[in-house]
């Protein structure tokens, strides 16, 4: 039983379309596009070569073309860190003054639910009311630093 070309082309593009719903990187759906017009062109009975050439220029034009939005479109749903380190650049404001002599102060971060223990990353002093930057998680403790 011998498959046709076509066939074949069709199934490589279904294979990169599920690779690309896997993933989420808005890179593989164009090689499924291109080897959709390279079953097109297979179906109609070109020569293999302008199957090949058209899959390869189709996957590479739209991945120039489309590269710079798919990276915006996909930052948003990537986080900046894991673990701790998914805090640091992070803003908020202090919402119980930082005295590193006392070892107390507290900092309620934007899109966070409850306050977390701070400290000065210089070791000063920061009053209630201040926005801060965090700048590590050391522990249990946000170590911040004043946004000017």
């Amino acid at each position: 039983m011998e498959i046709s070309a076509w066939v074949m082309w069709v199934v490589i593009a279904v294979v990169f379309a599920i690779f690309e719903m896997f993933t989420f990187t808005f890179l593989t759906i164009w090689f499924a596009v291109g080897a959709g017009v390279a079953a097109l062109l297979a179906y109609l009975g070109l020569h293999p070569g302008y199957q090949w050439t058209s899959f390869a220029v189709v996957a590479l034009v739209l991945v120039a073309l489309t590269r710079r939005v798919a990276r915006r479109i996909t930052s948003k749903f990537q986080t900046k860190g894991i673990g701790s380190d998914r805090f640091a650049g992070l803003r908020g404001v202090v919402t119980e003054g930082i005295d590193p002599a006392l070892n107390k102060g507290k900092v309620k971060l934007e899109r966070e639910e409850y306050e977390w223990l701070a400290l000065s990353e210089t070791g000063g002093k920061i009053s209630s009311g201040t926005e801060v930057e965090v700048e590590r998680l050391e522990g249990t403790k946000l170590i911040v630093k004043e946004v000017k």
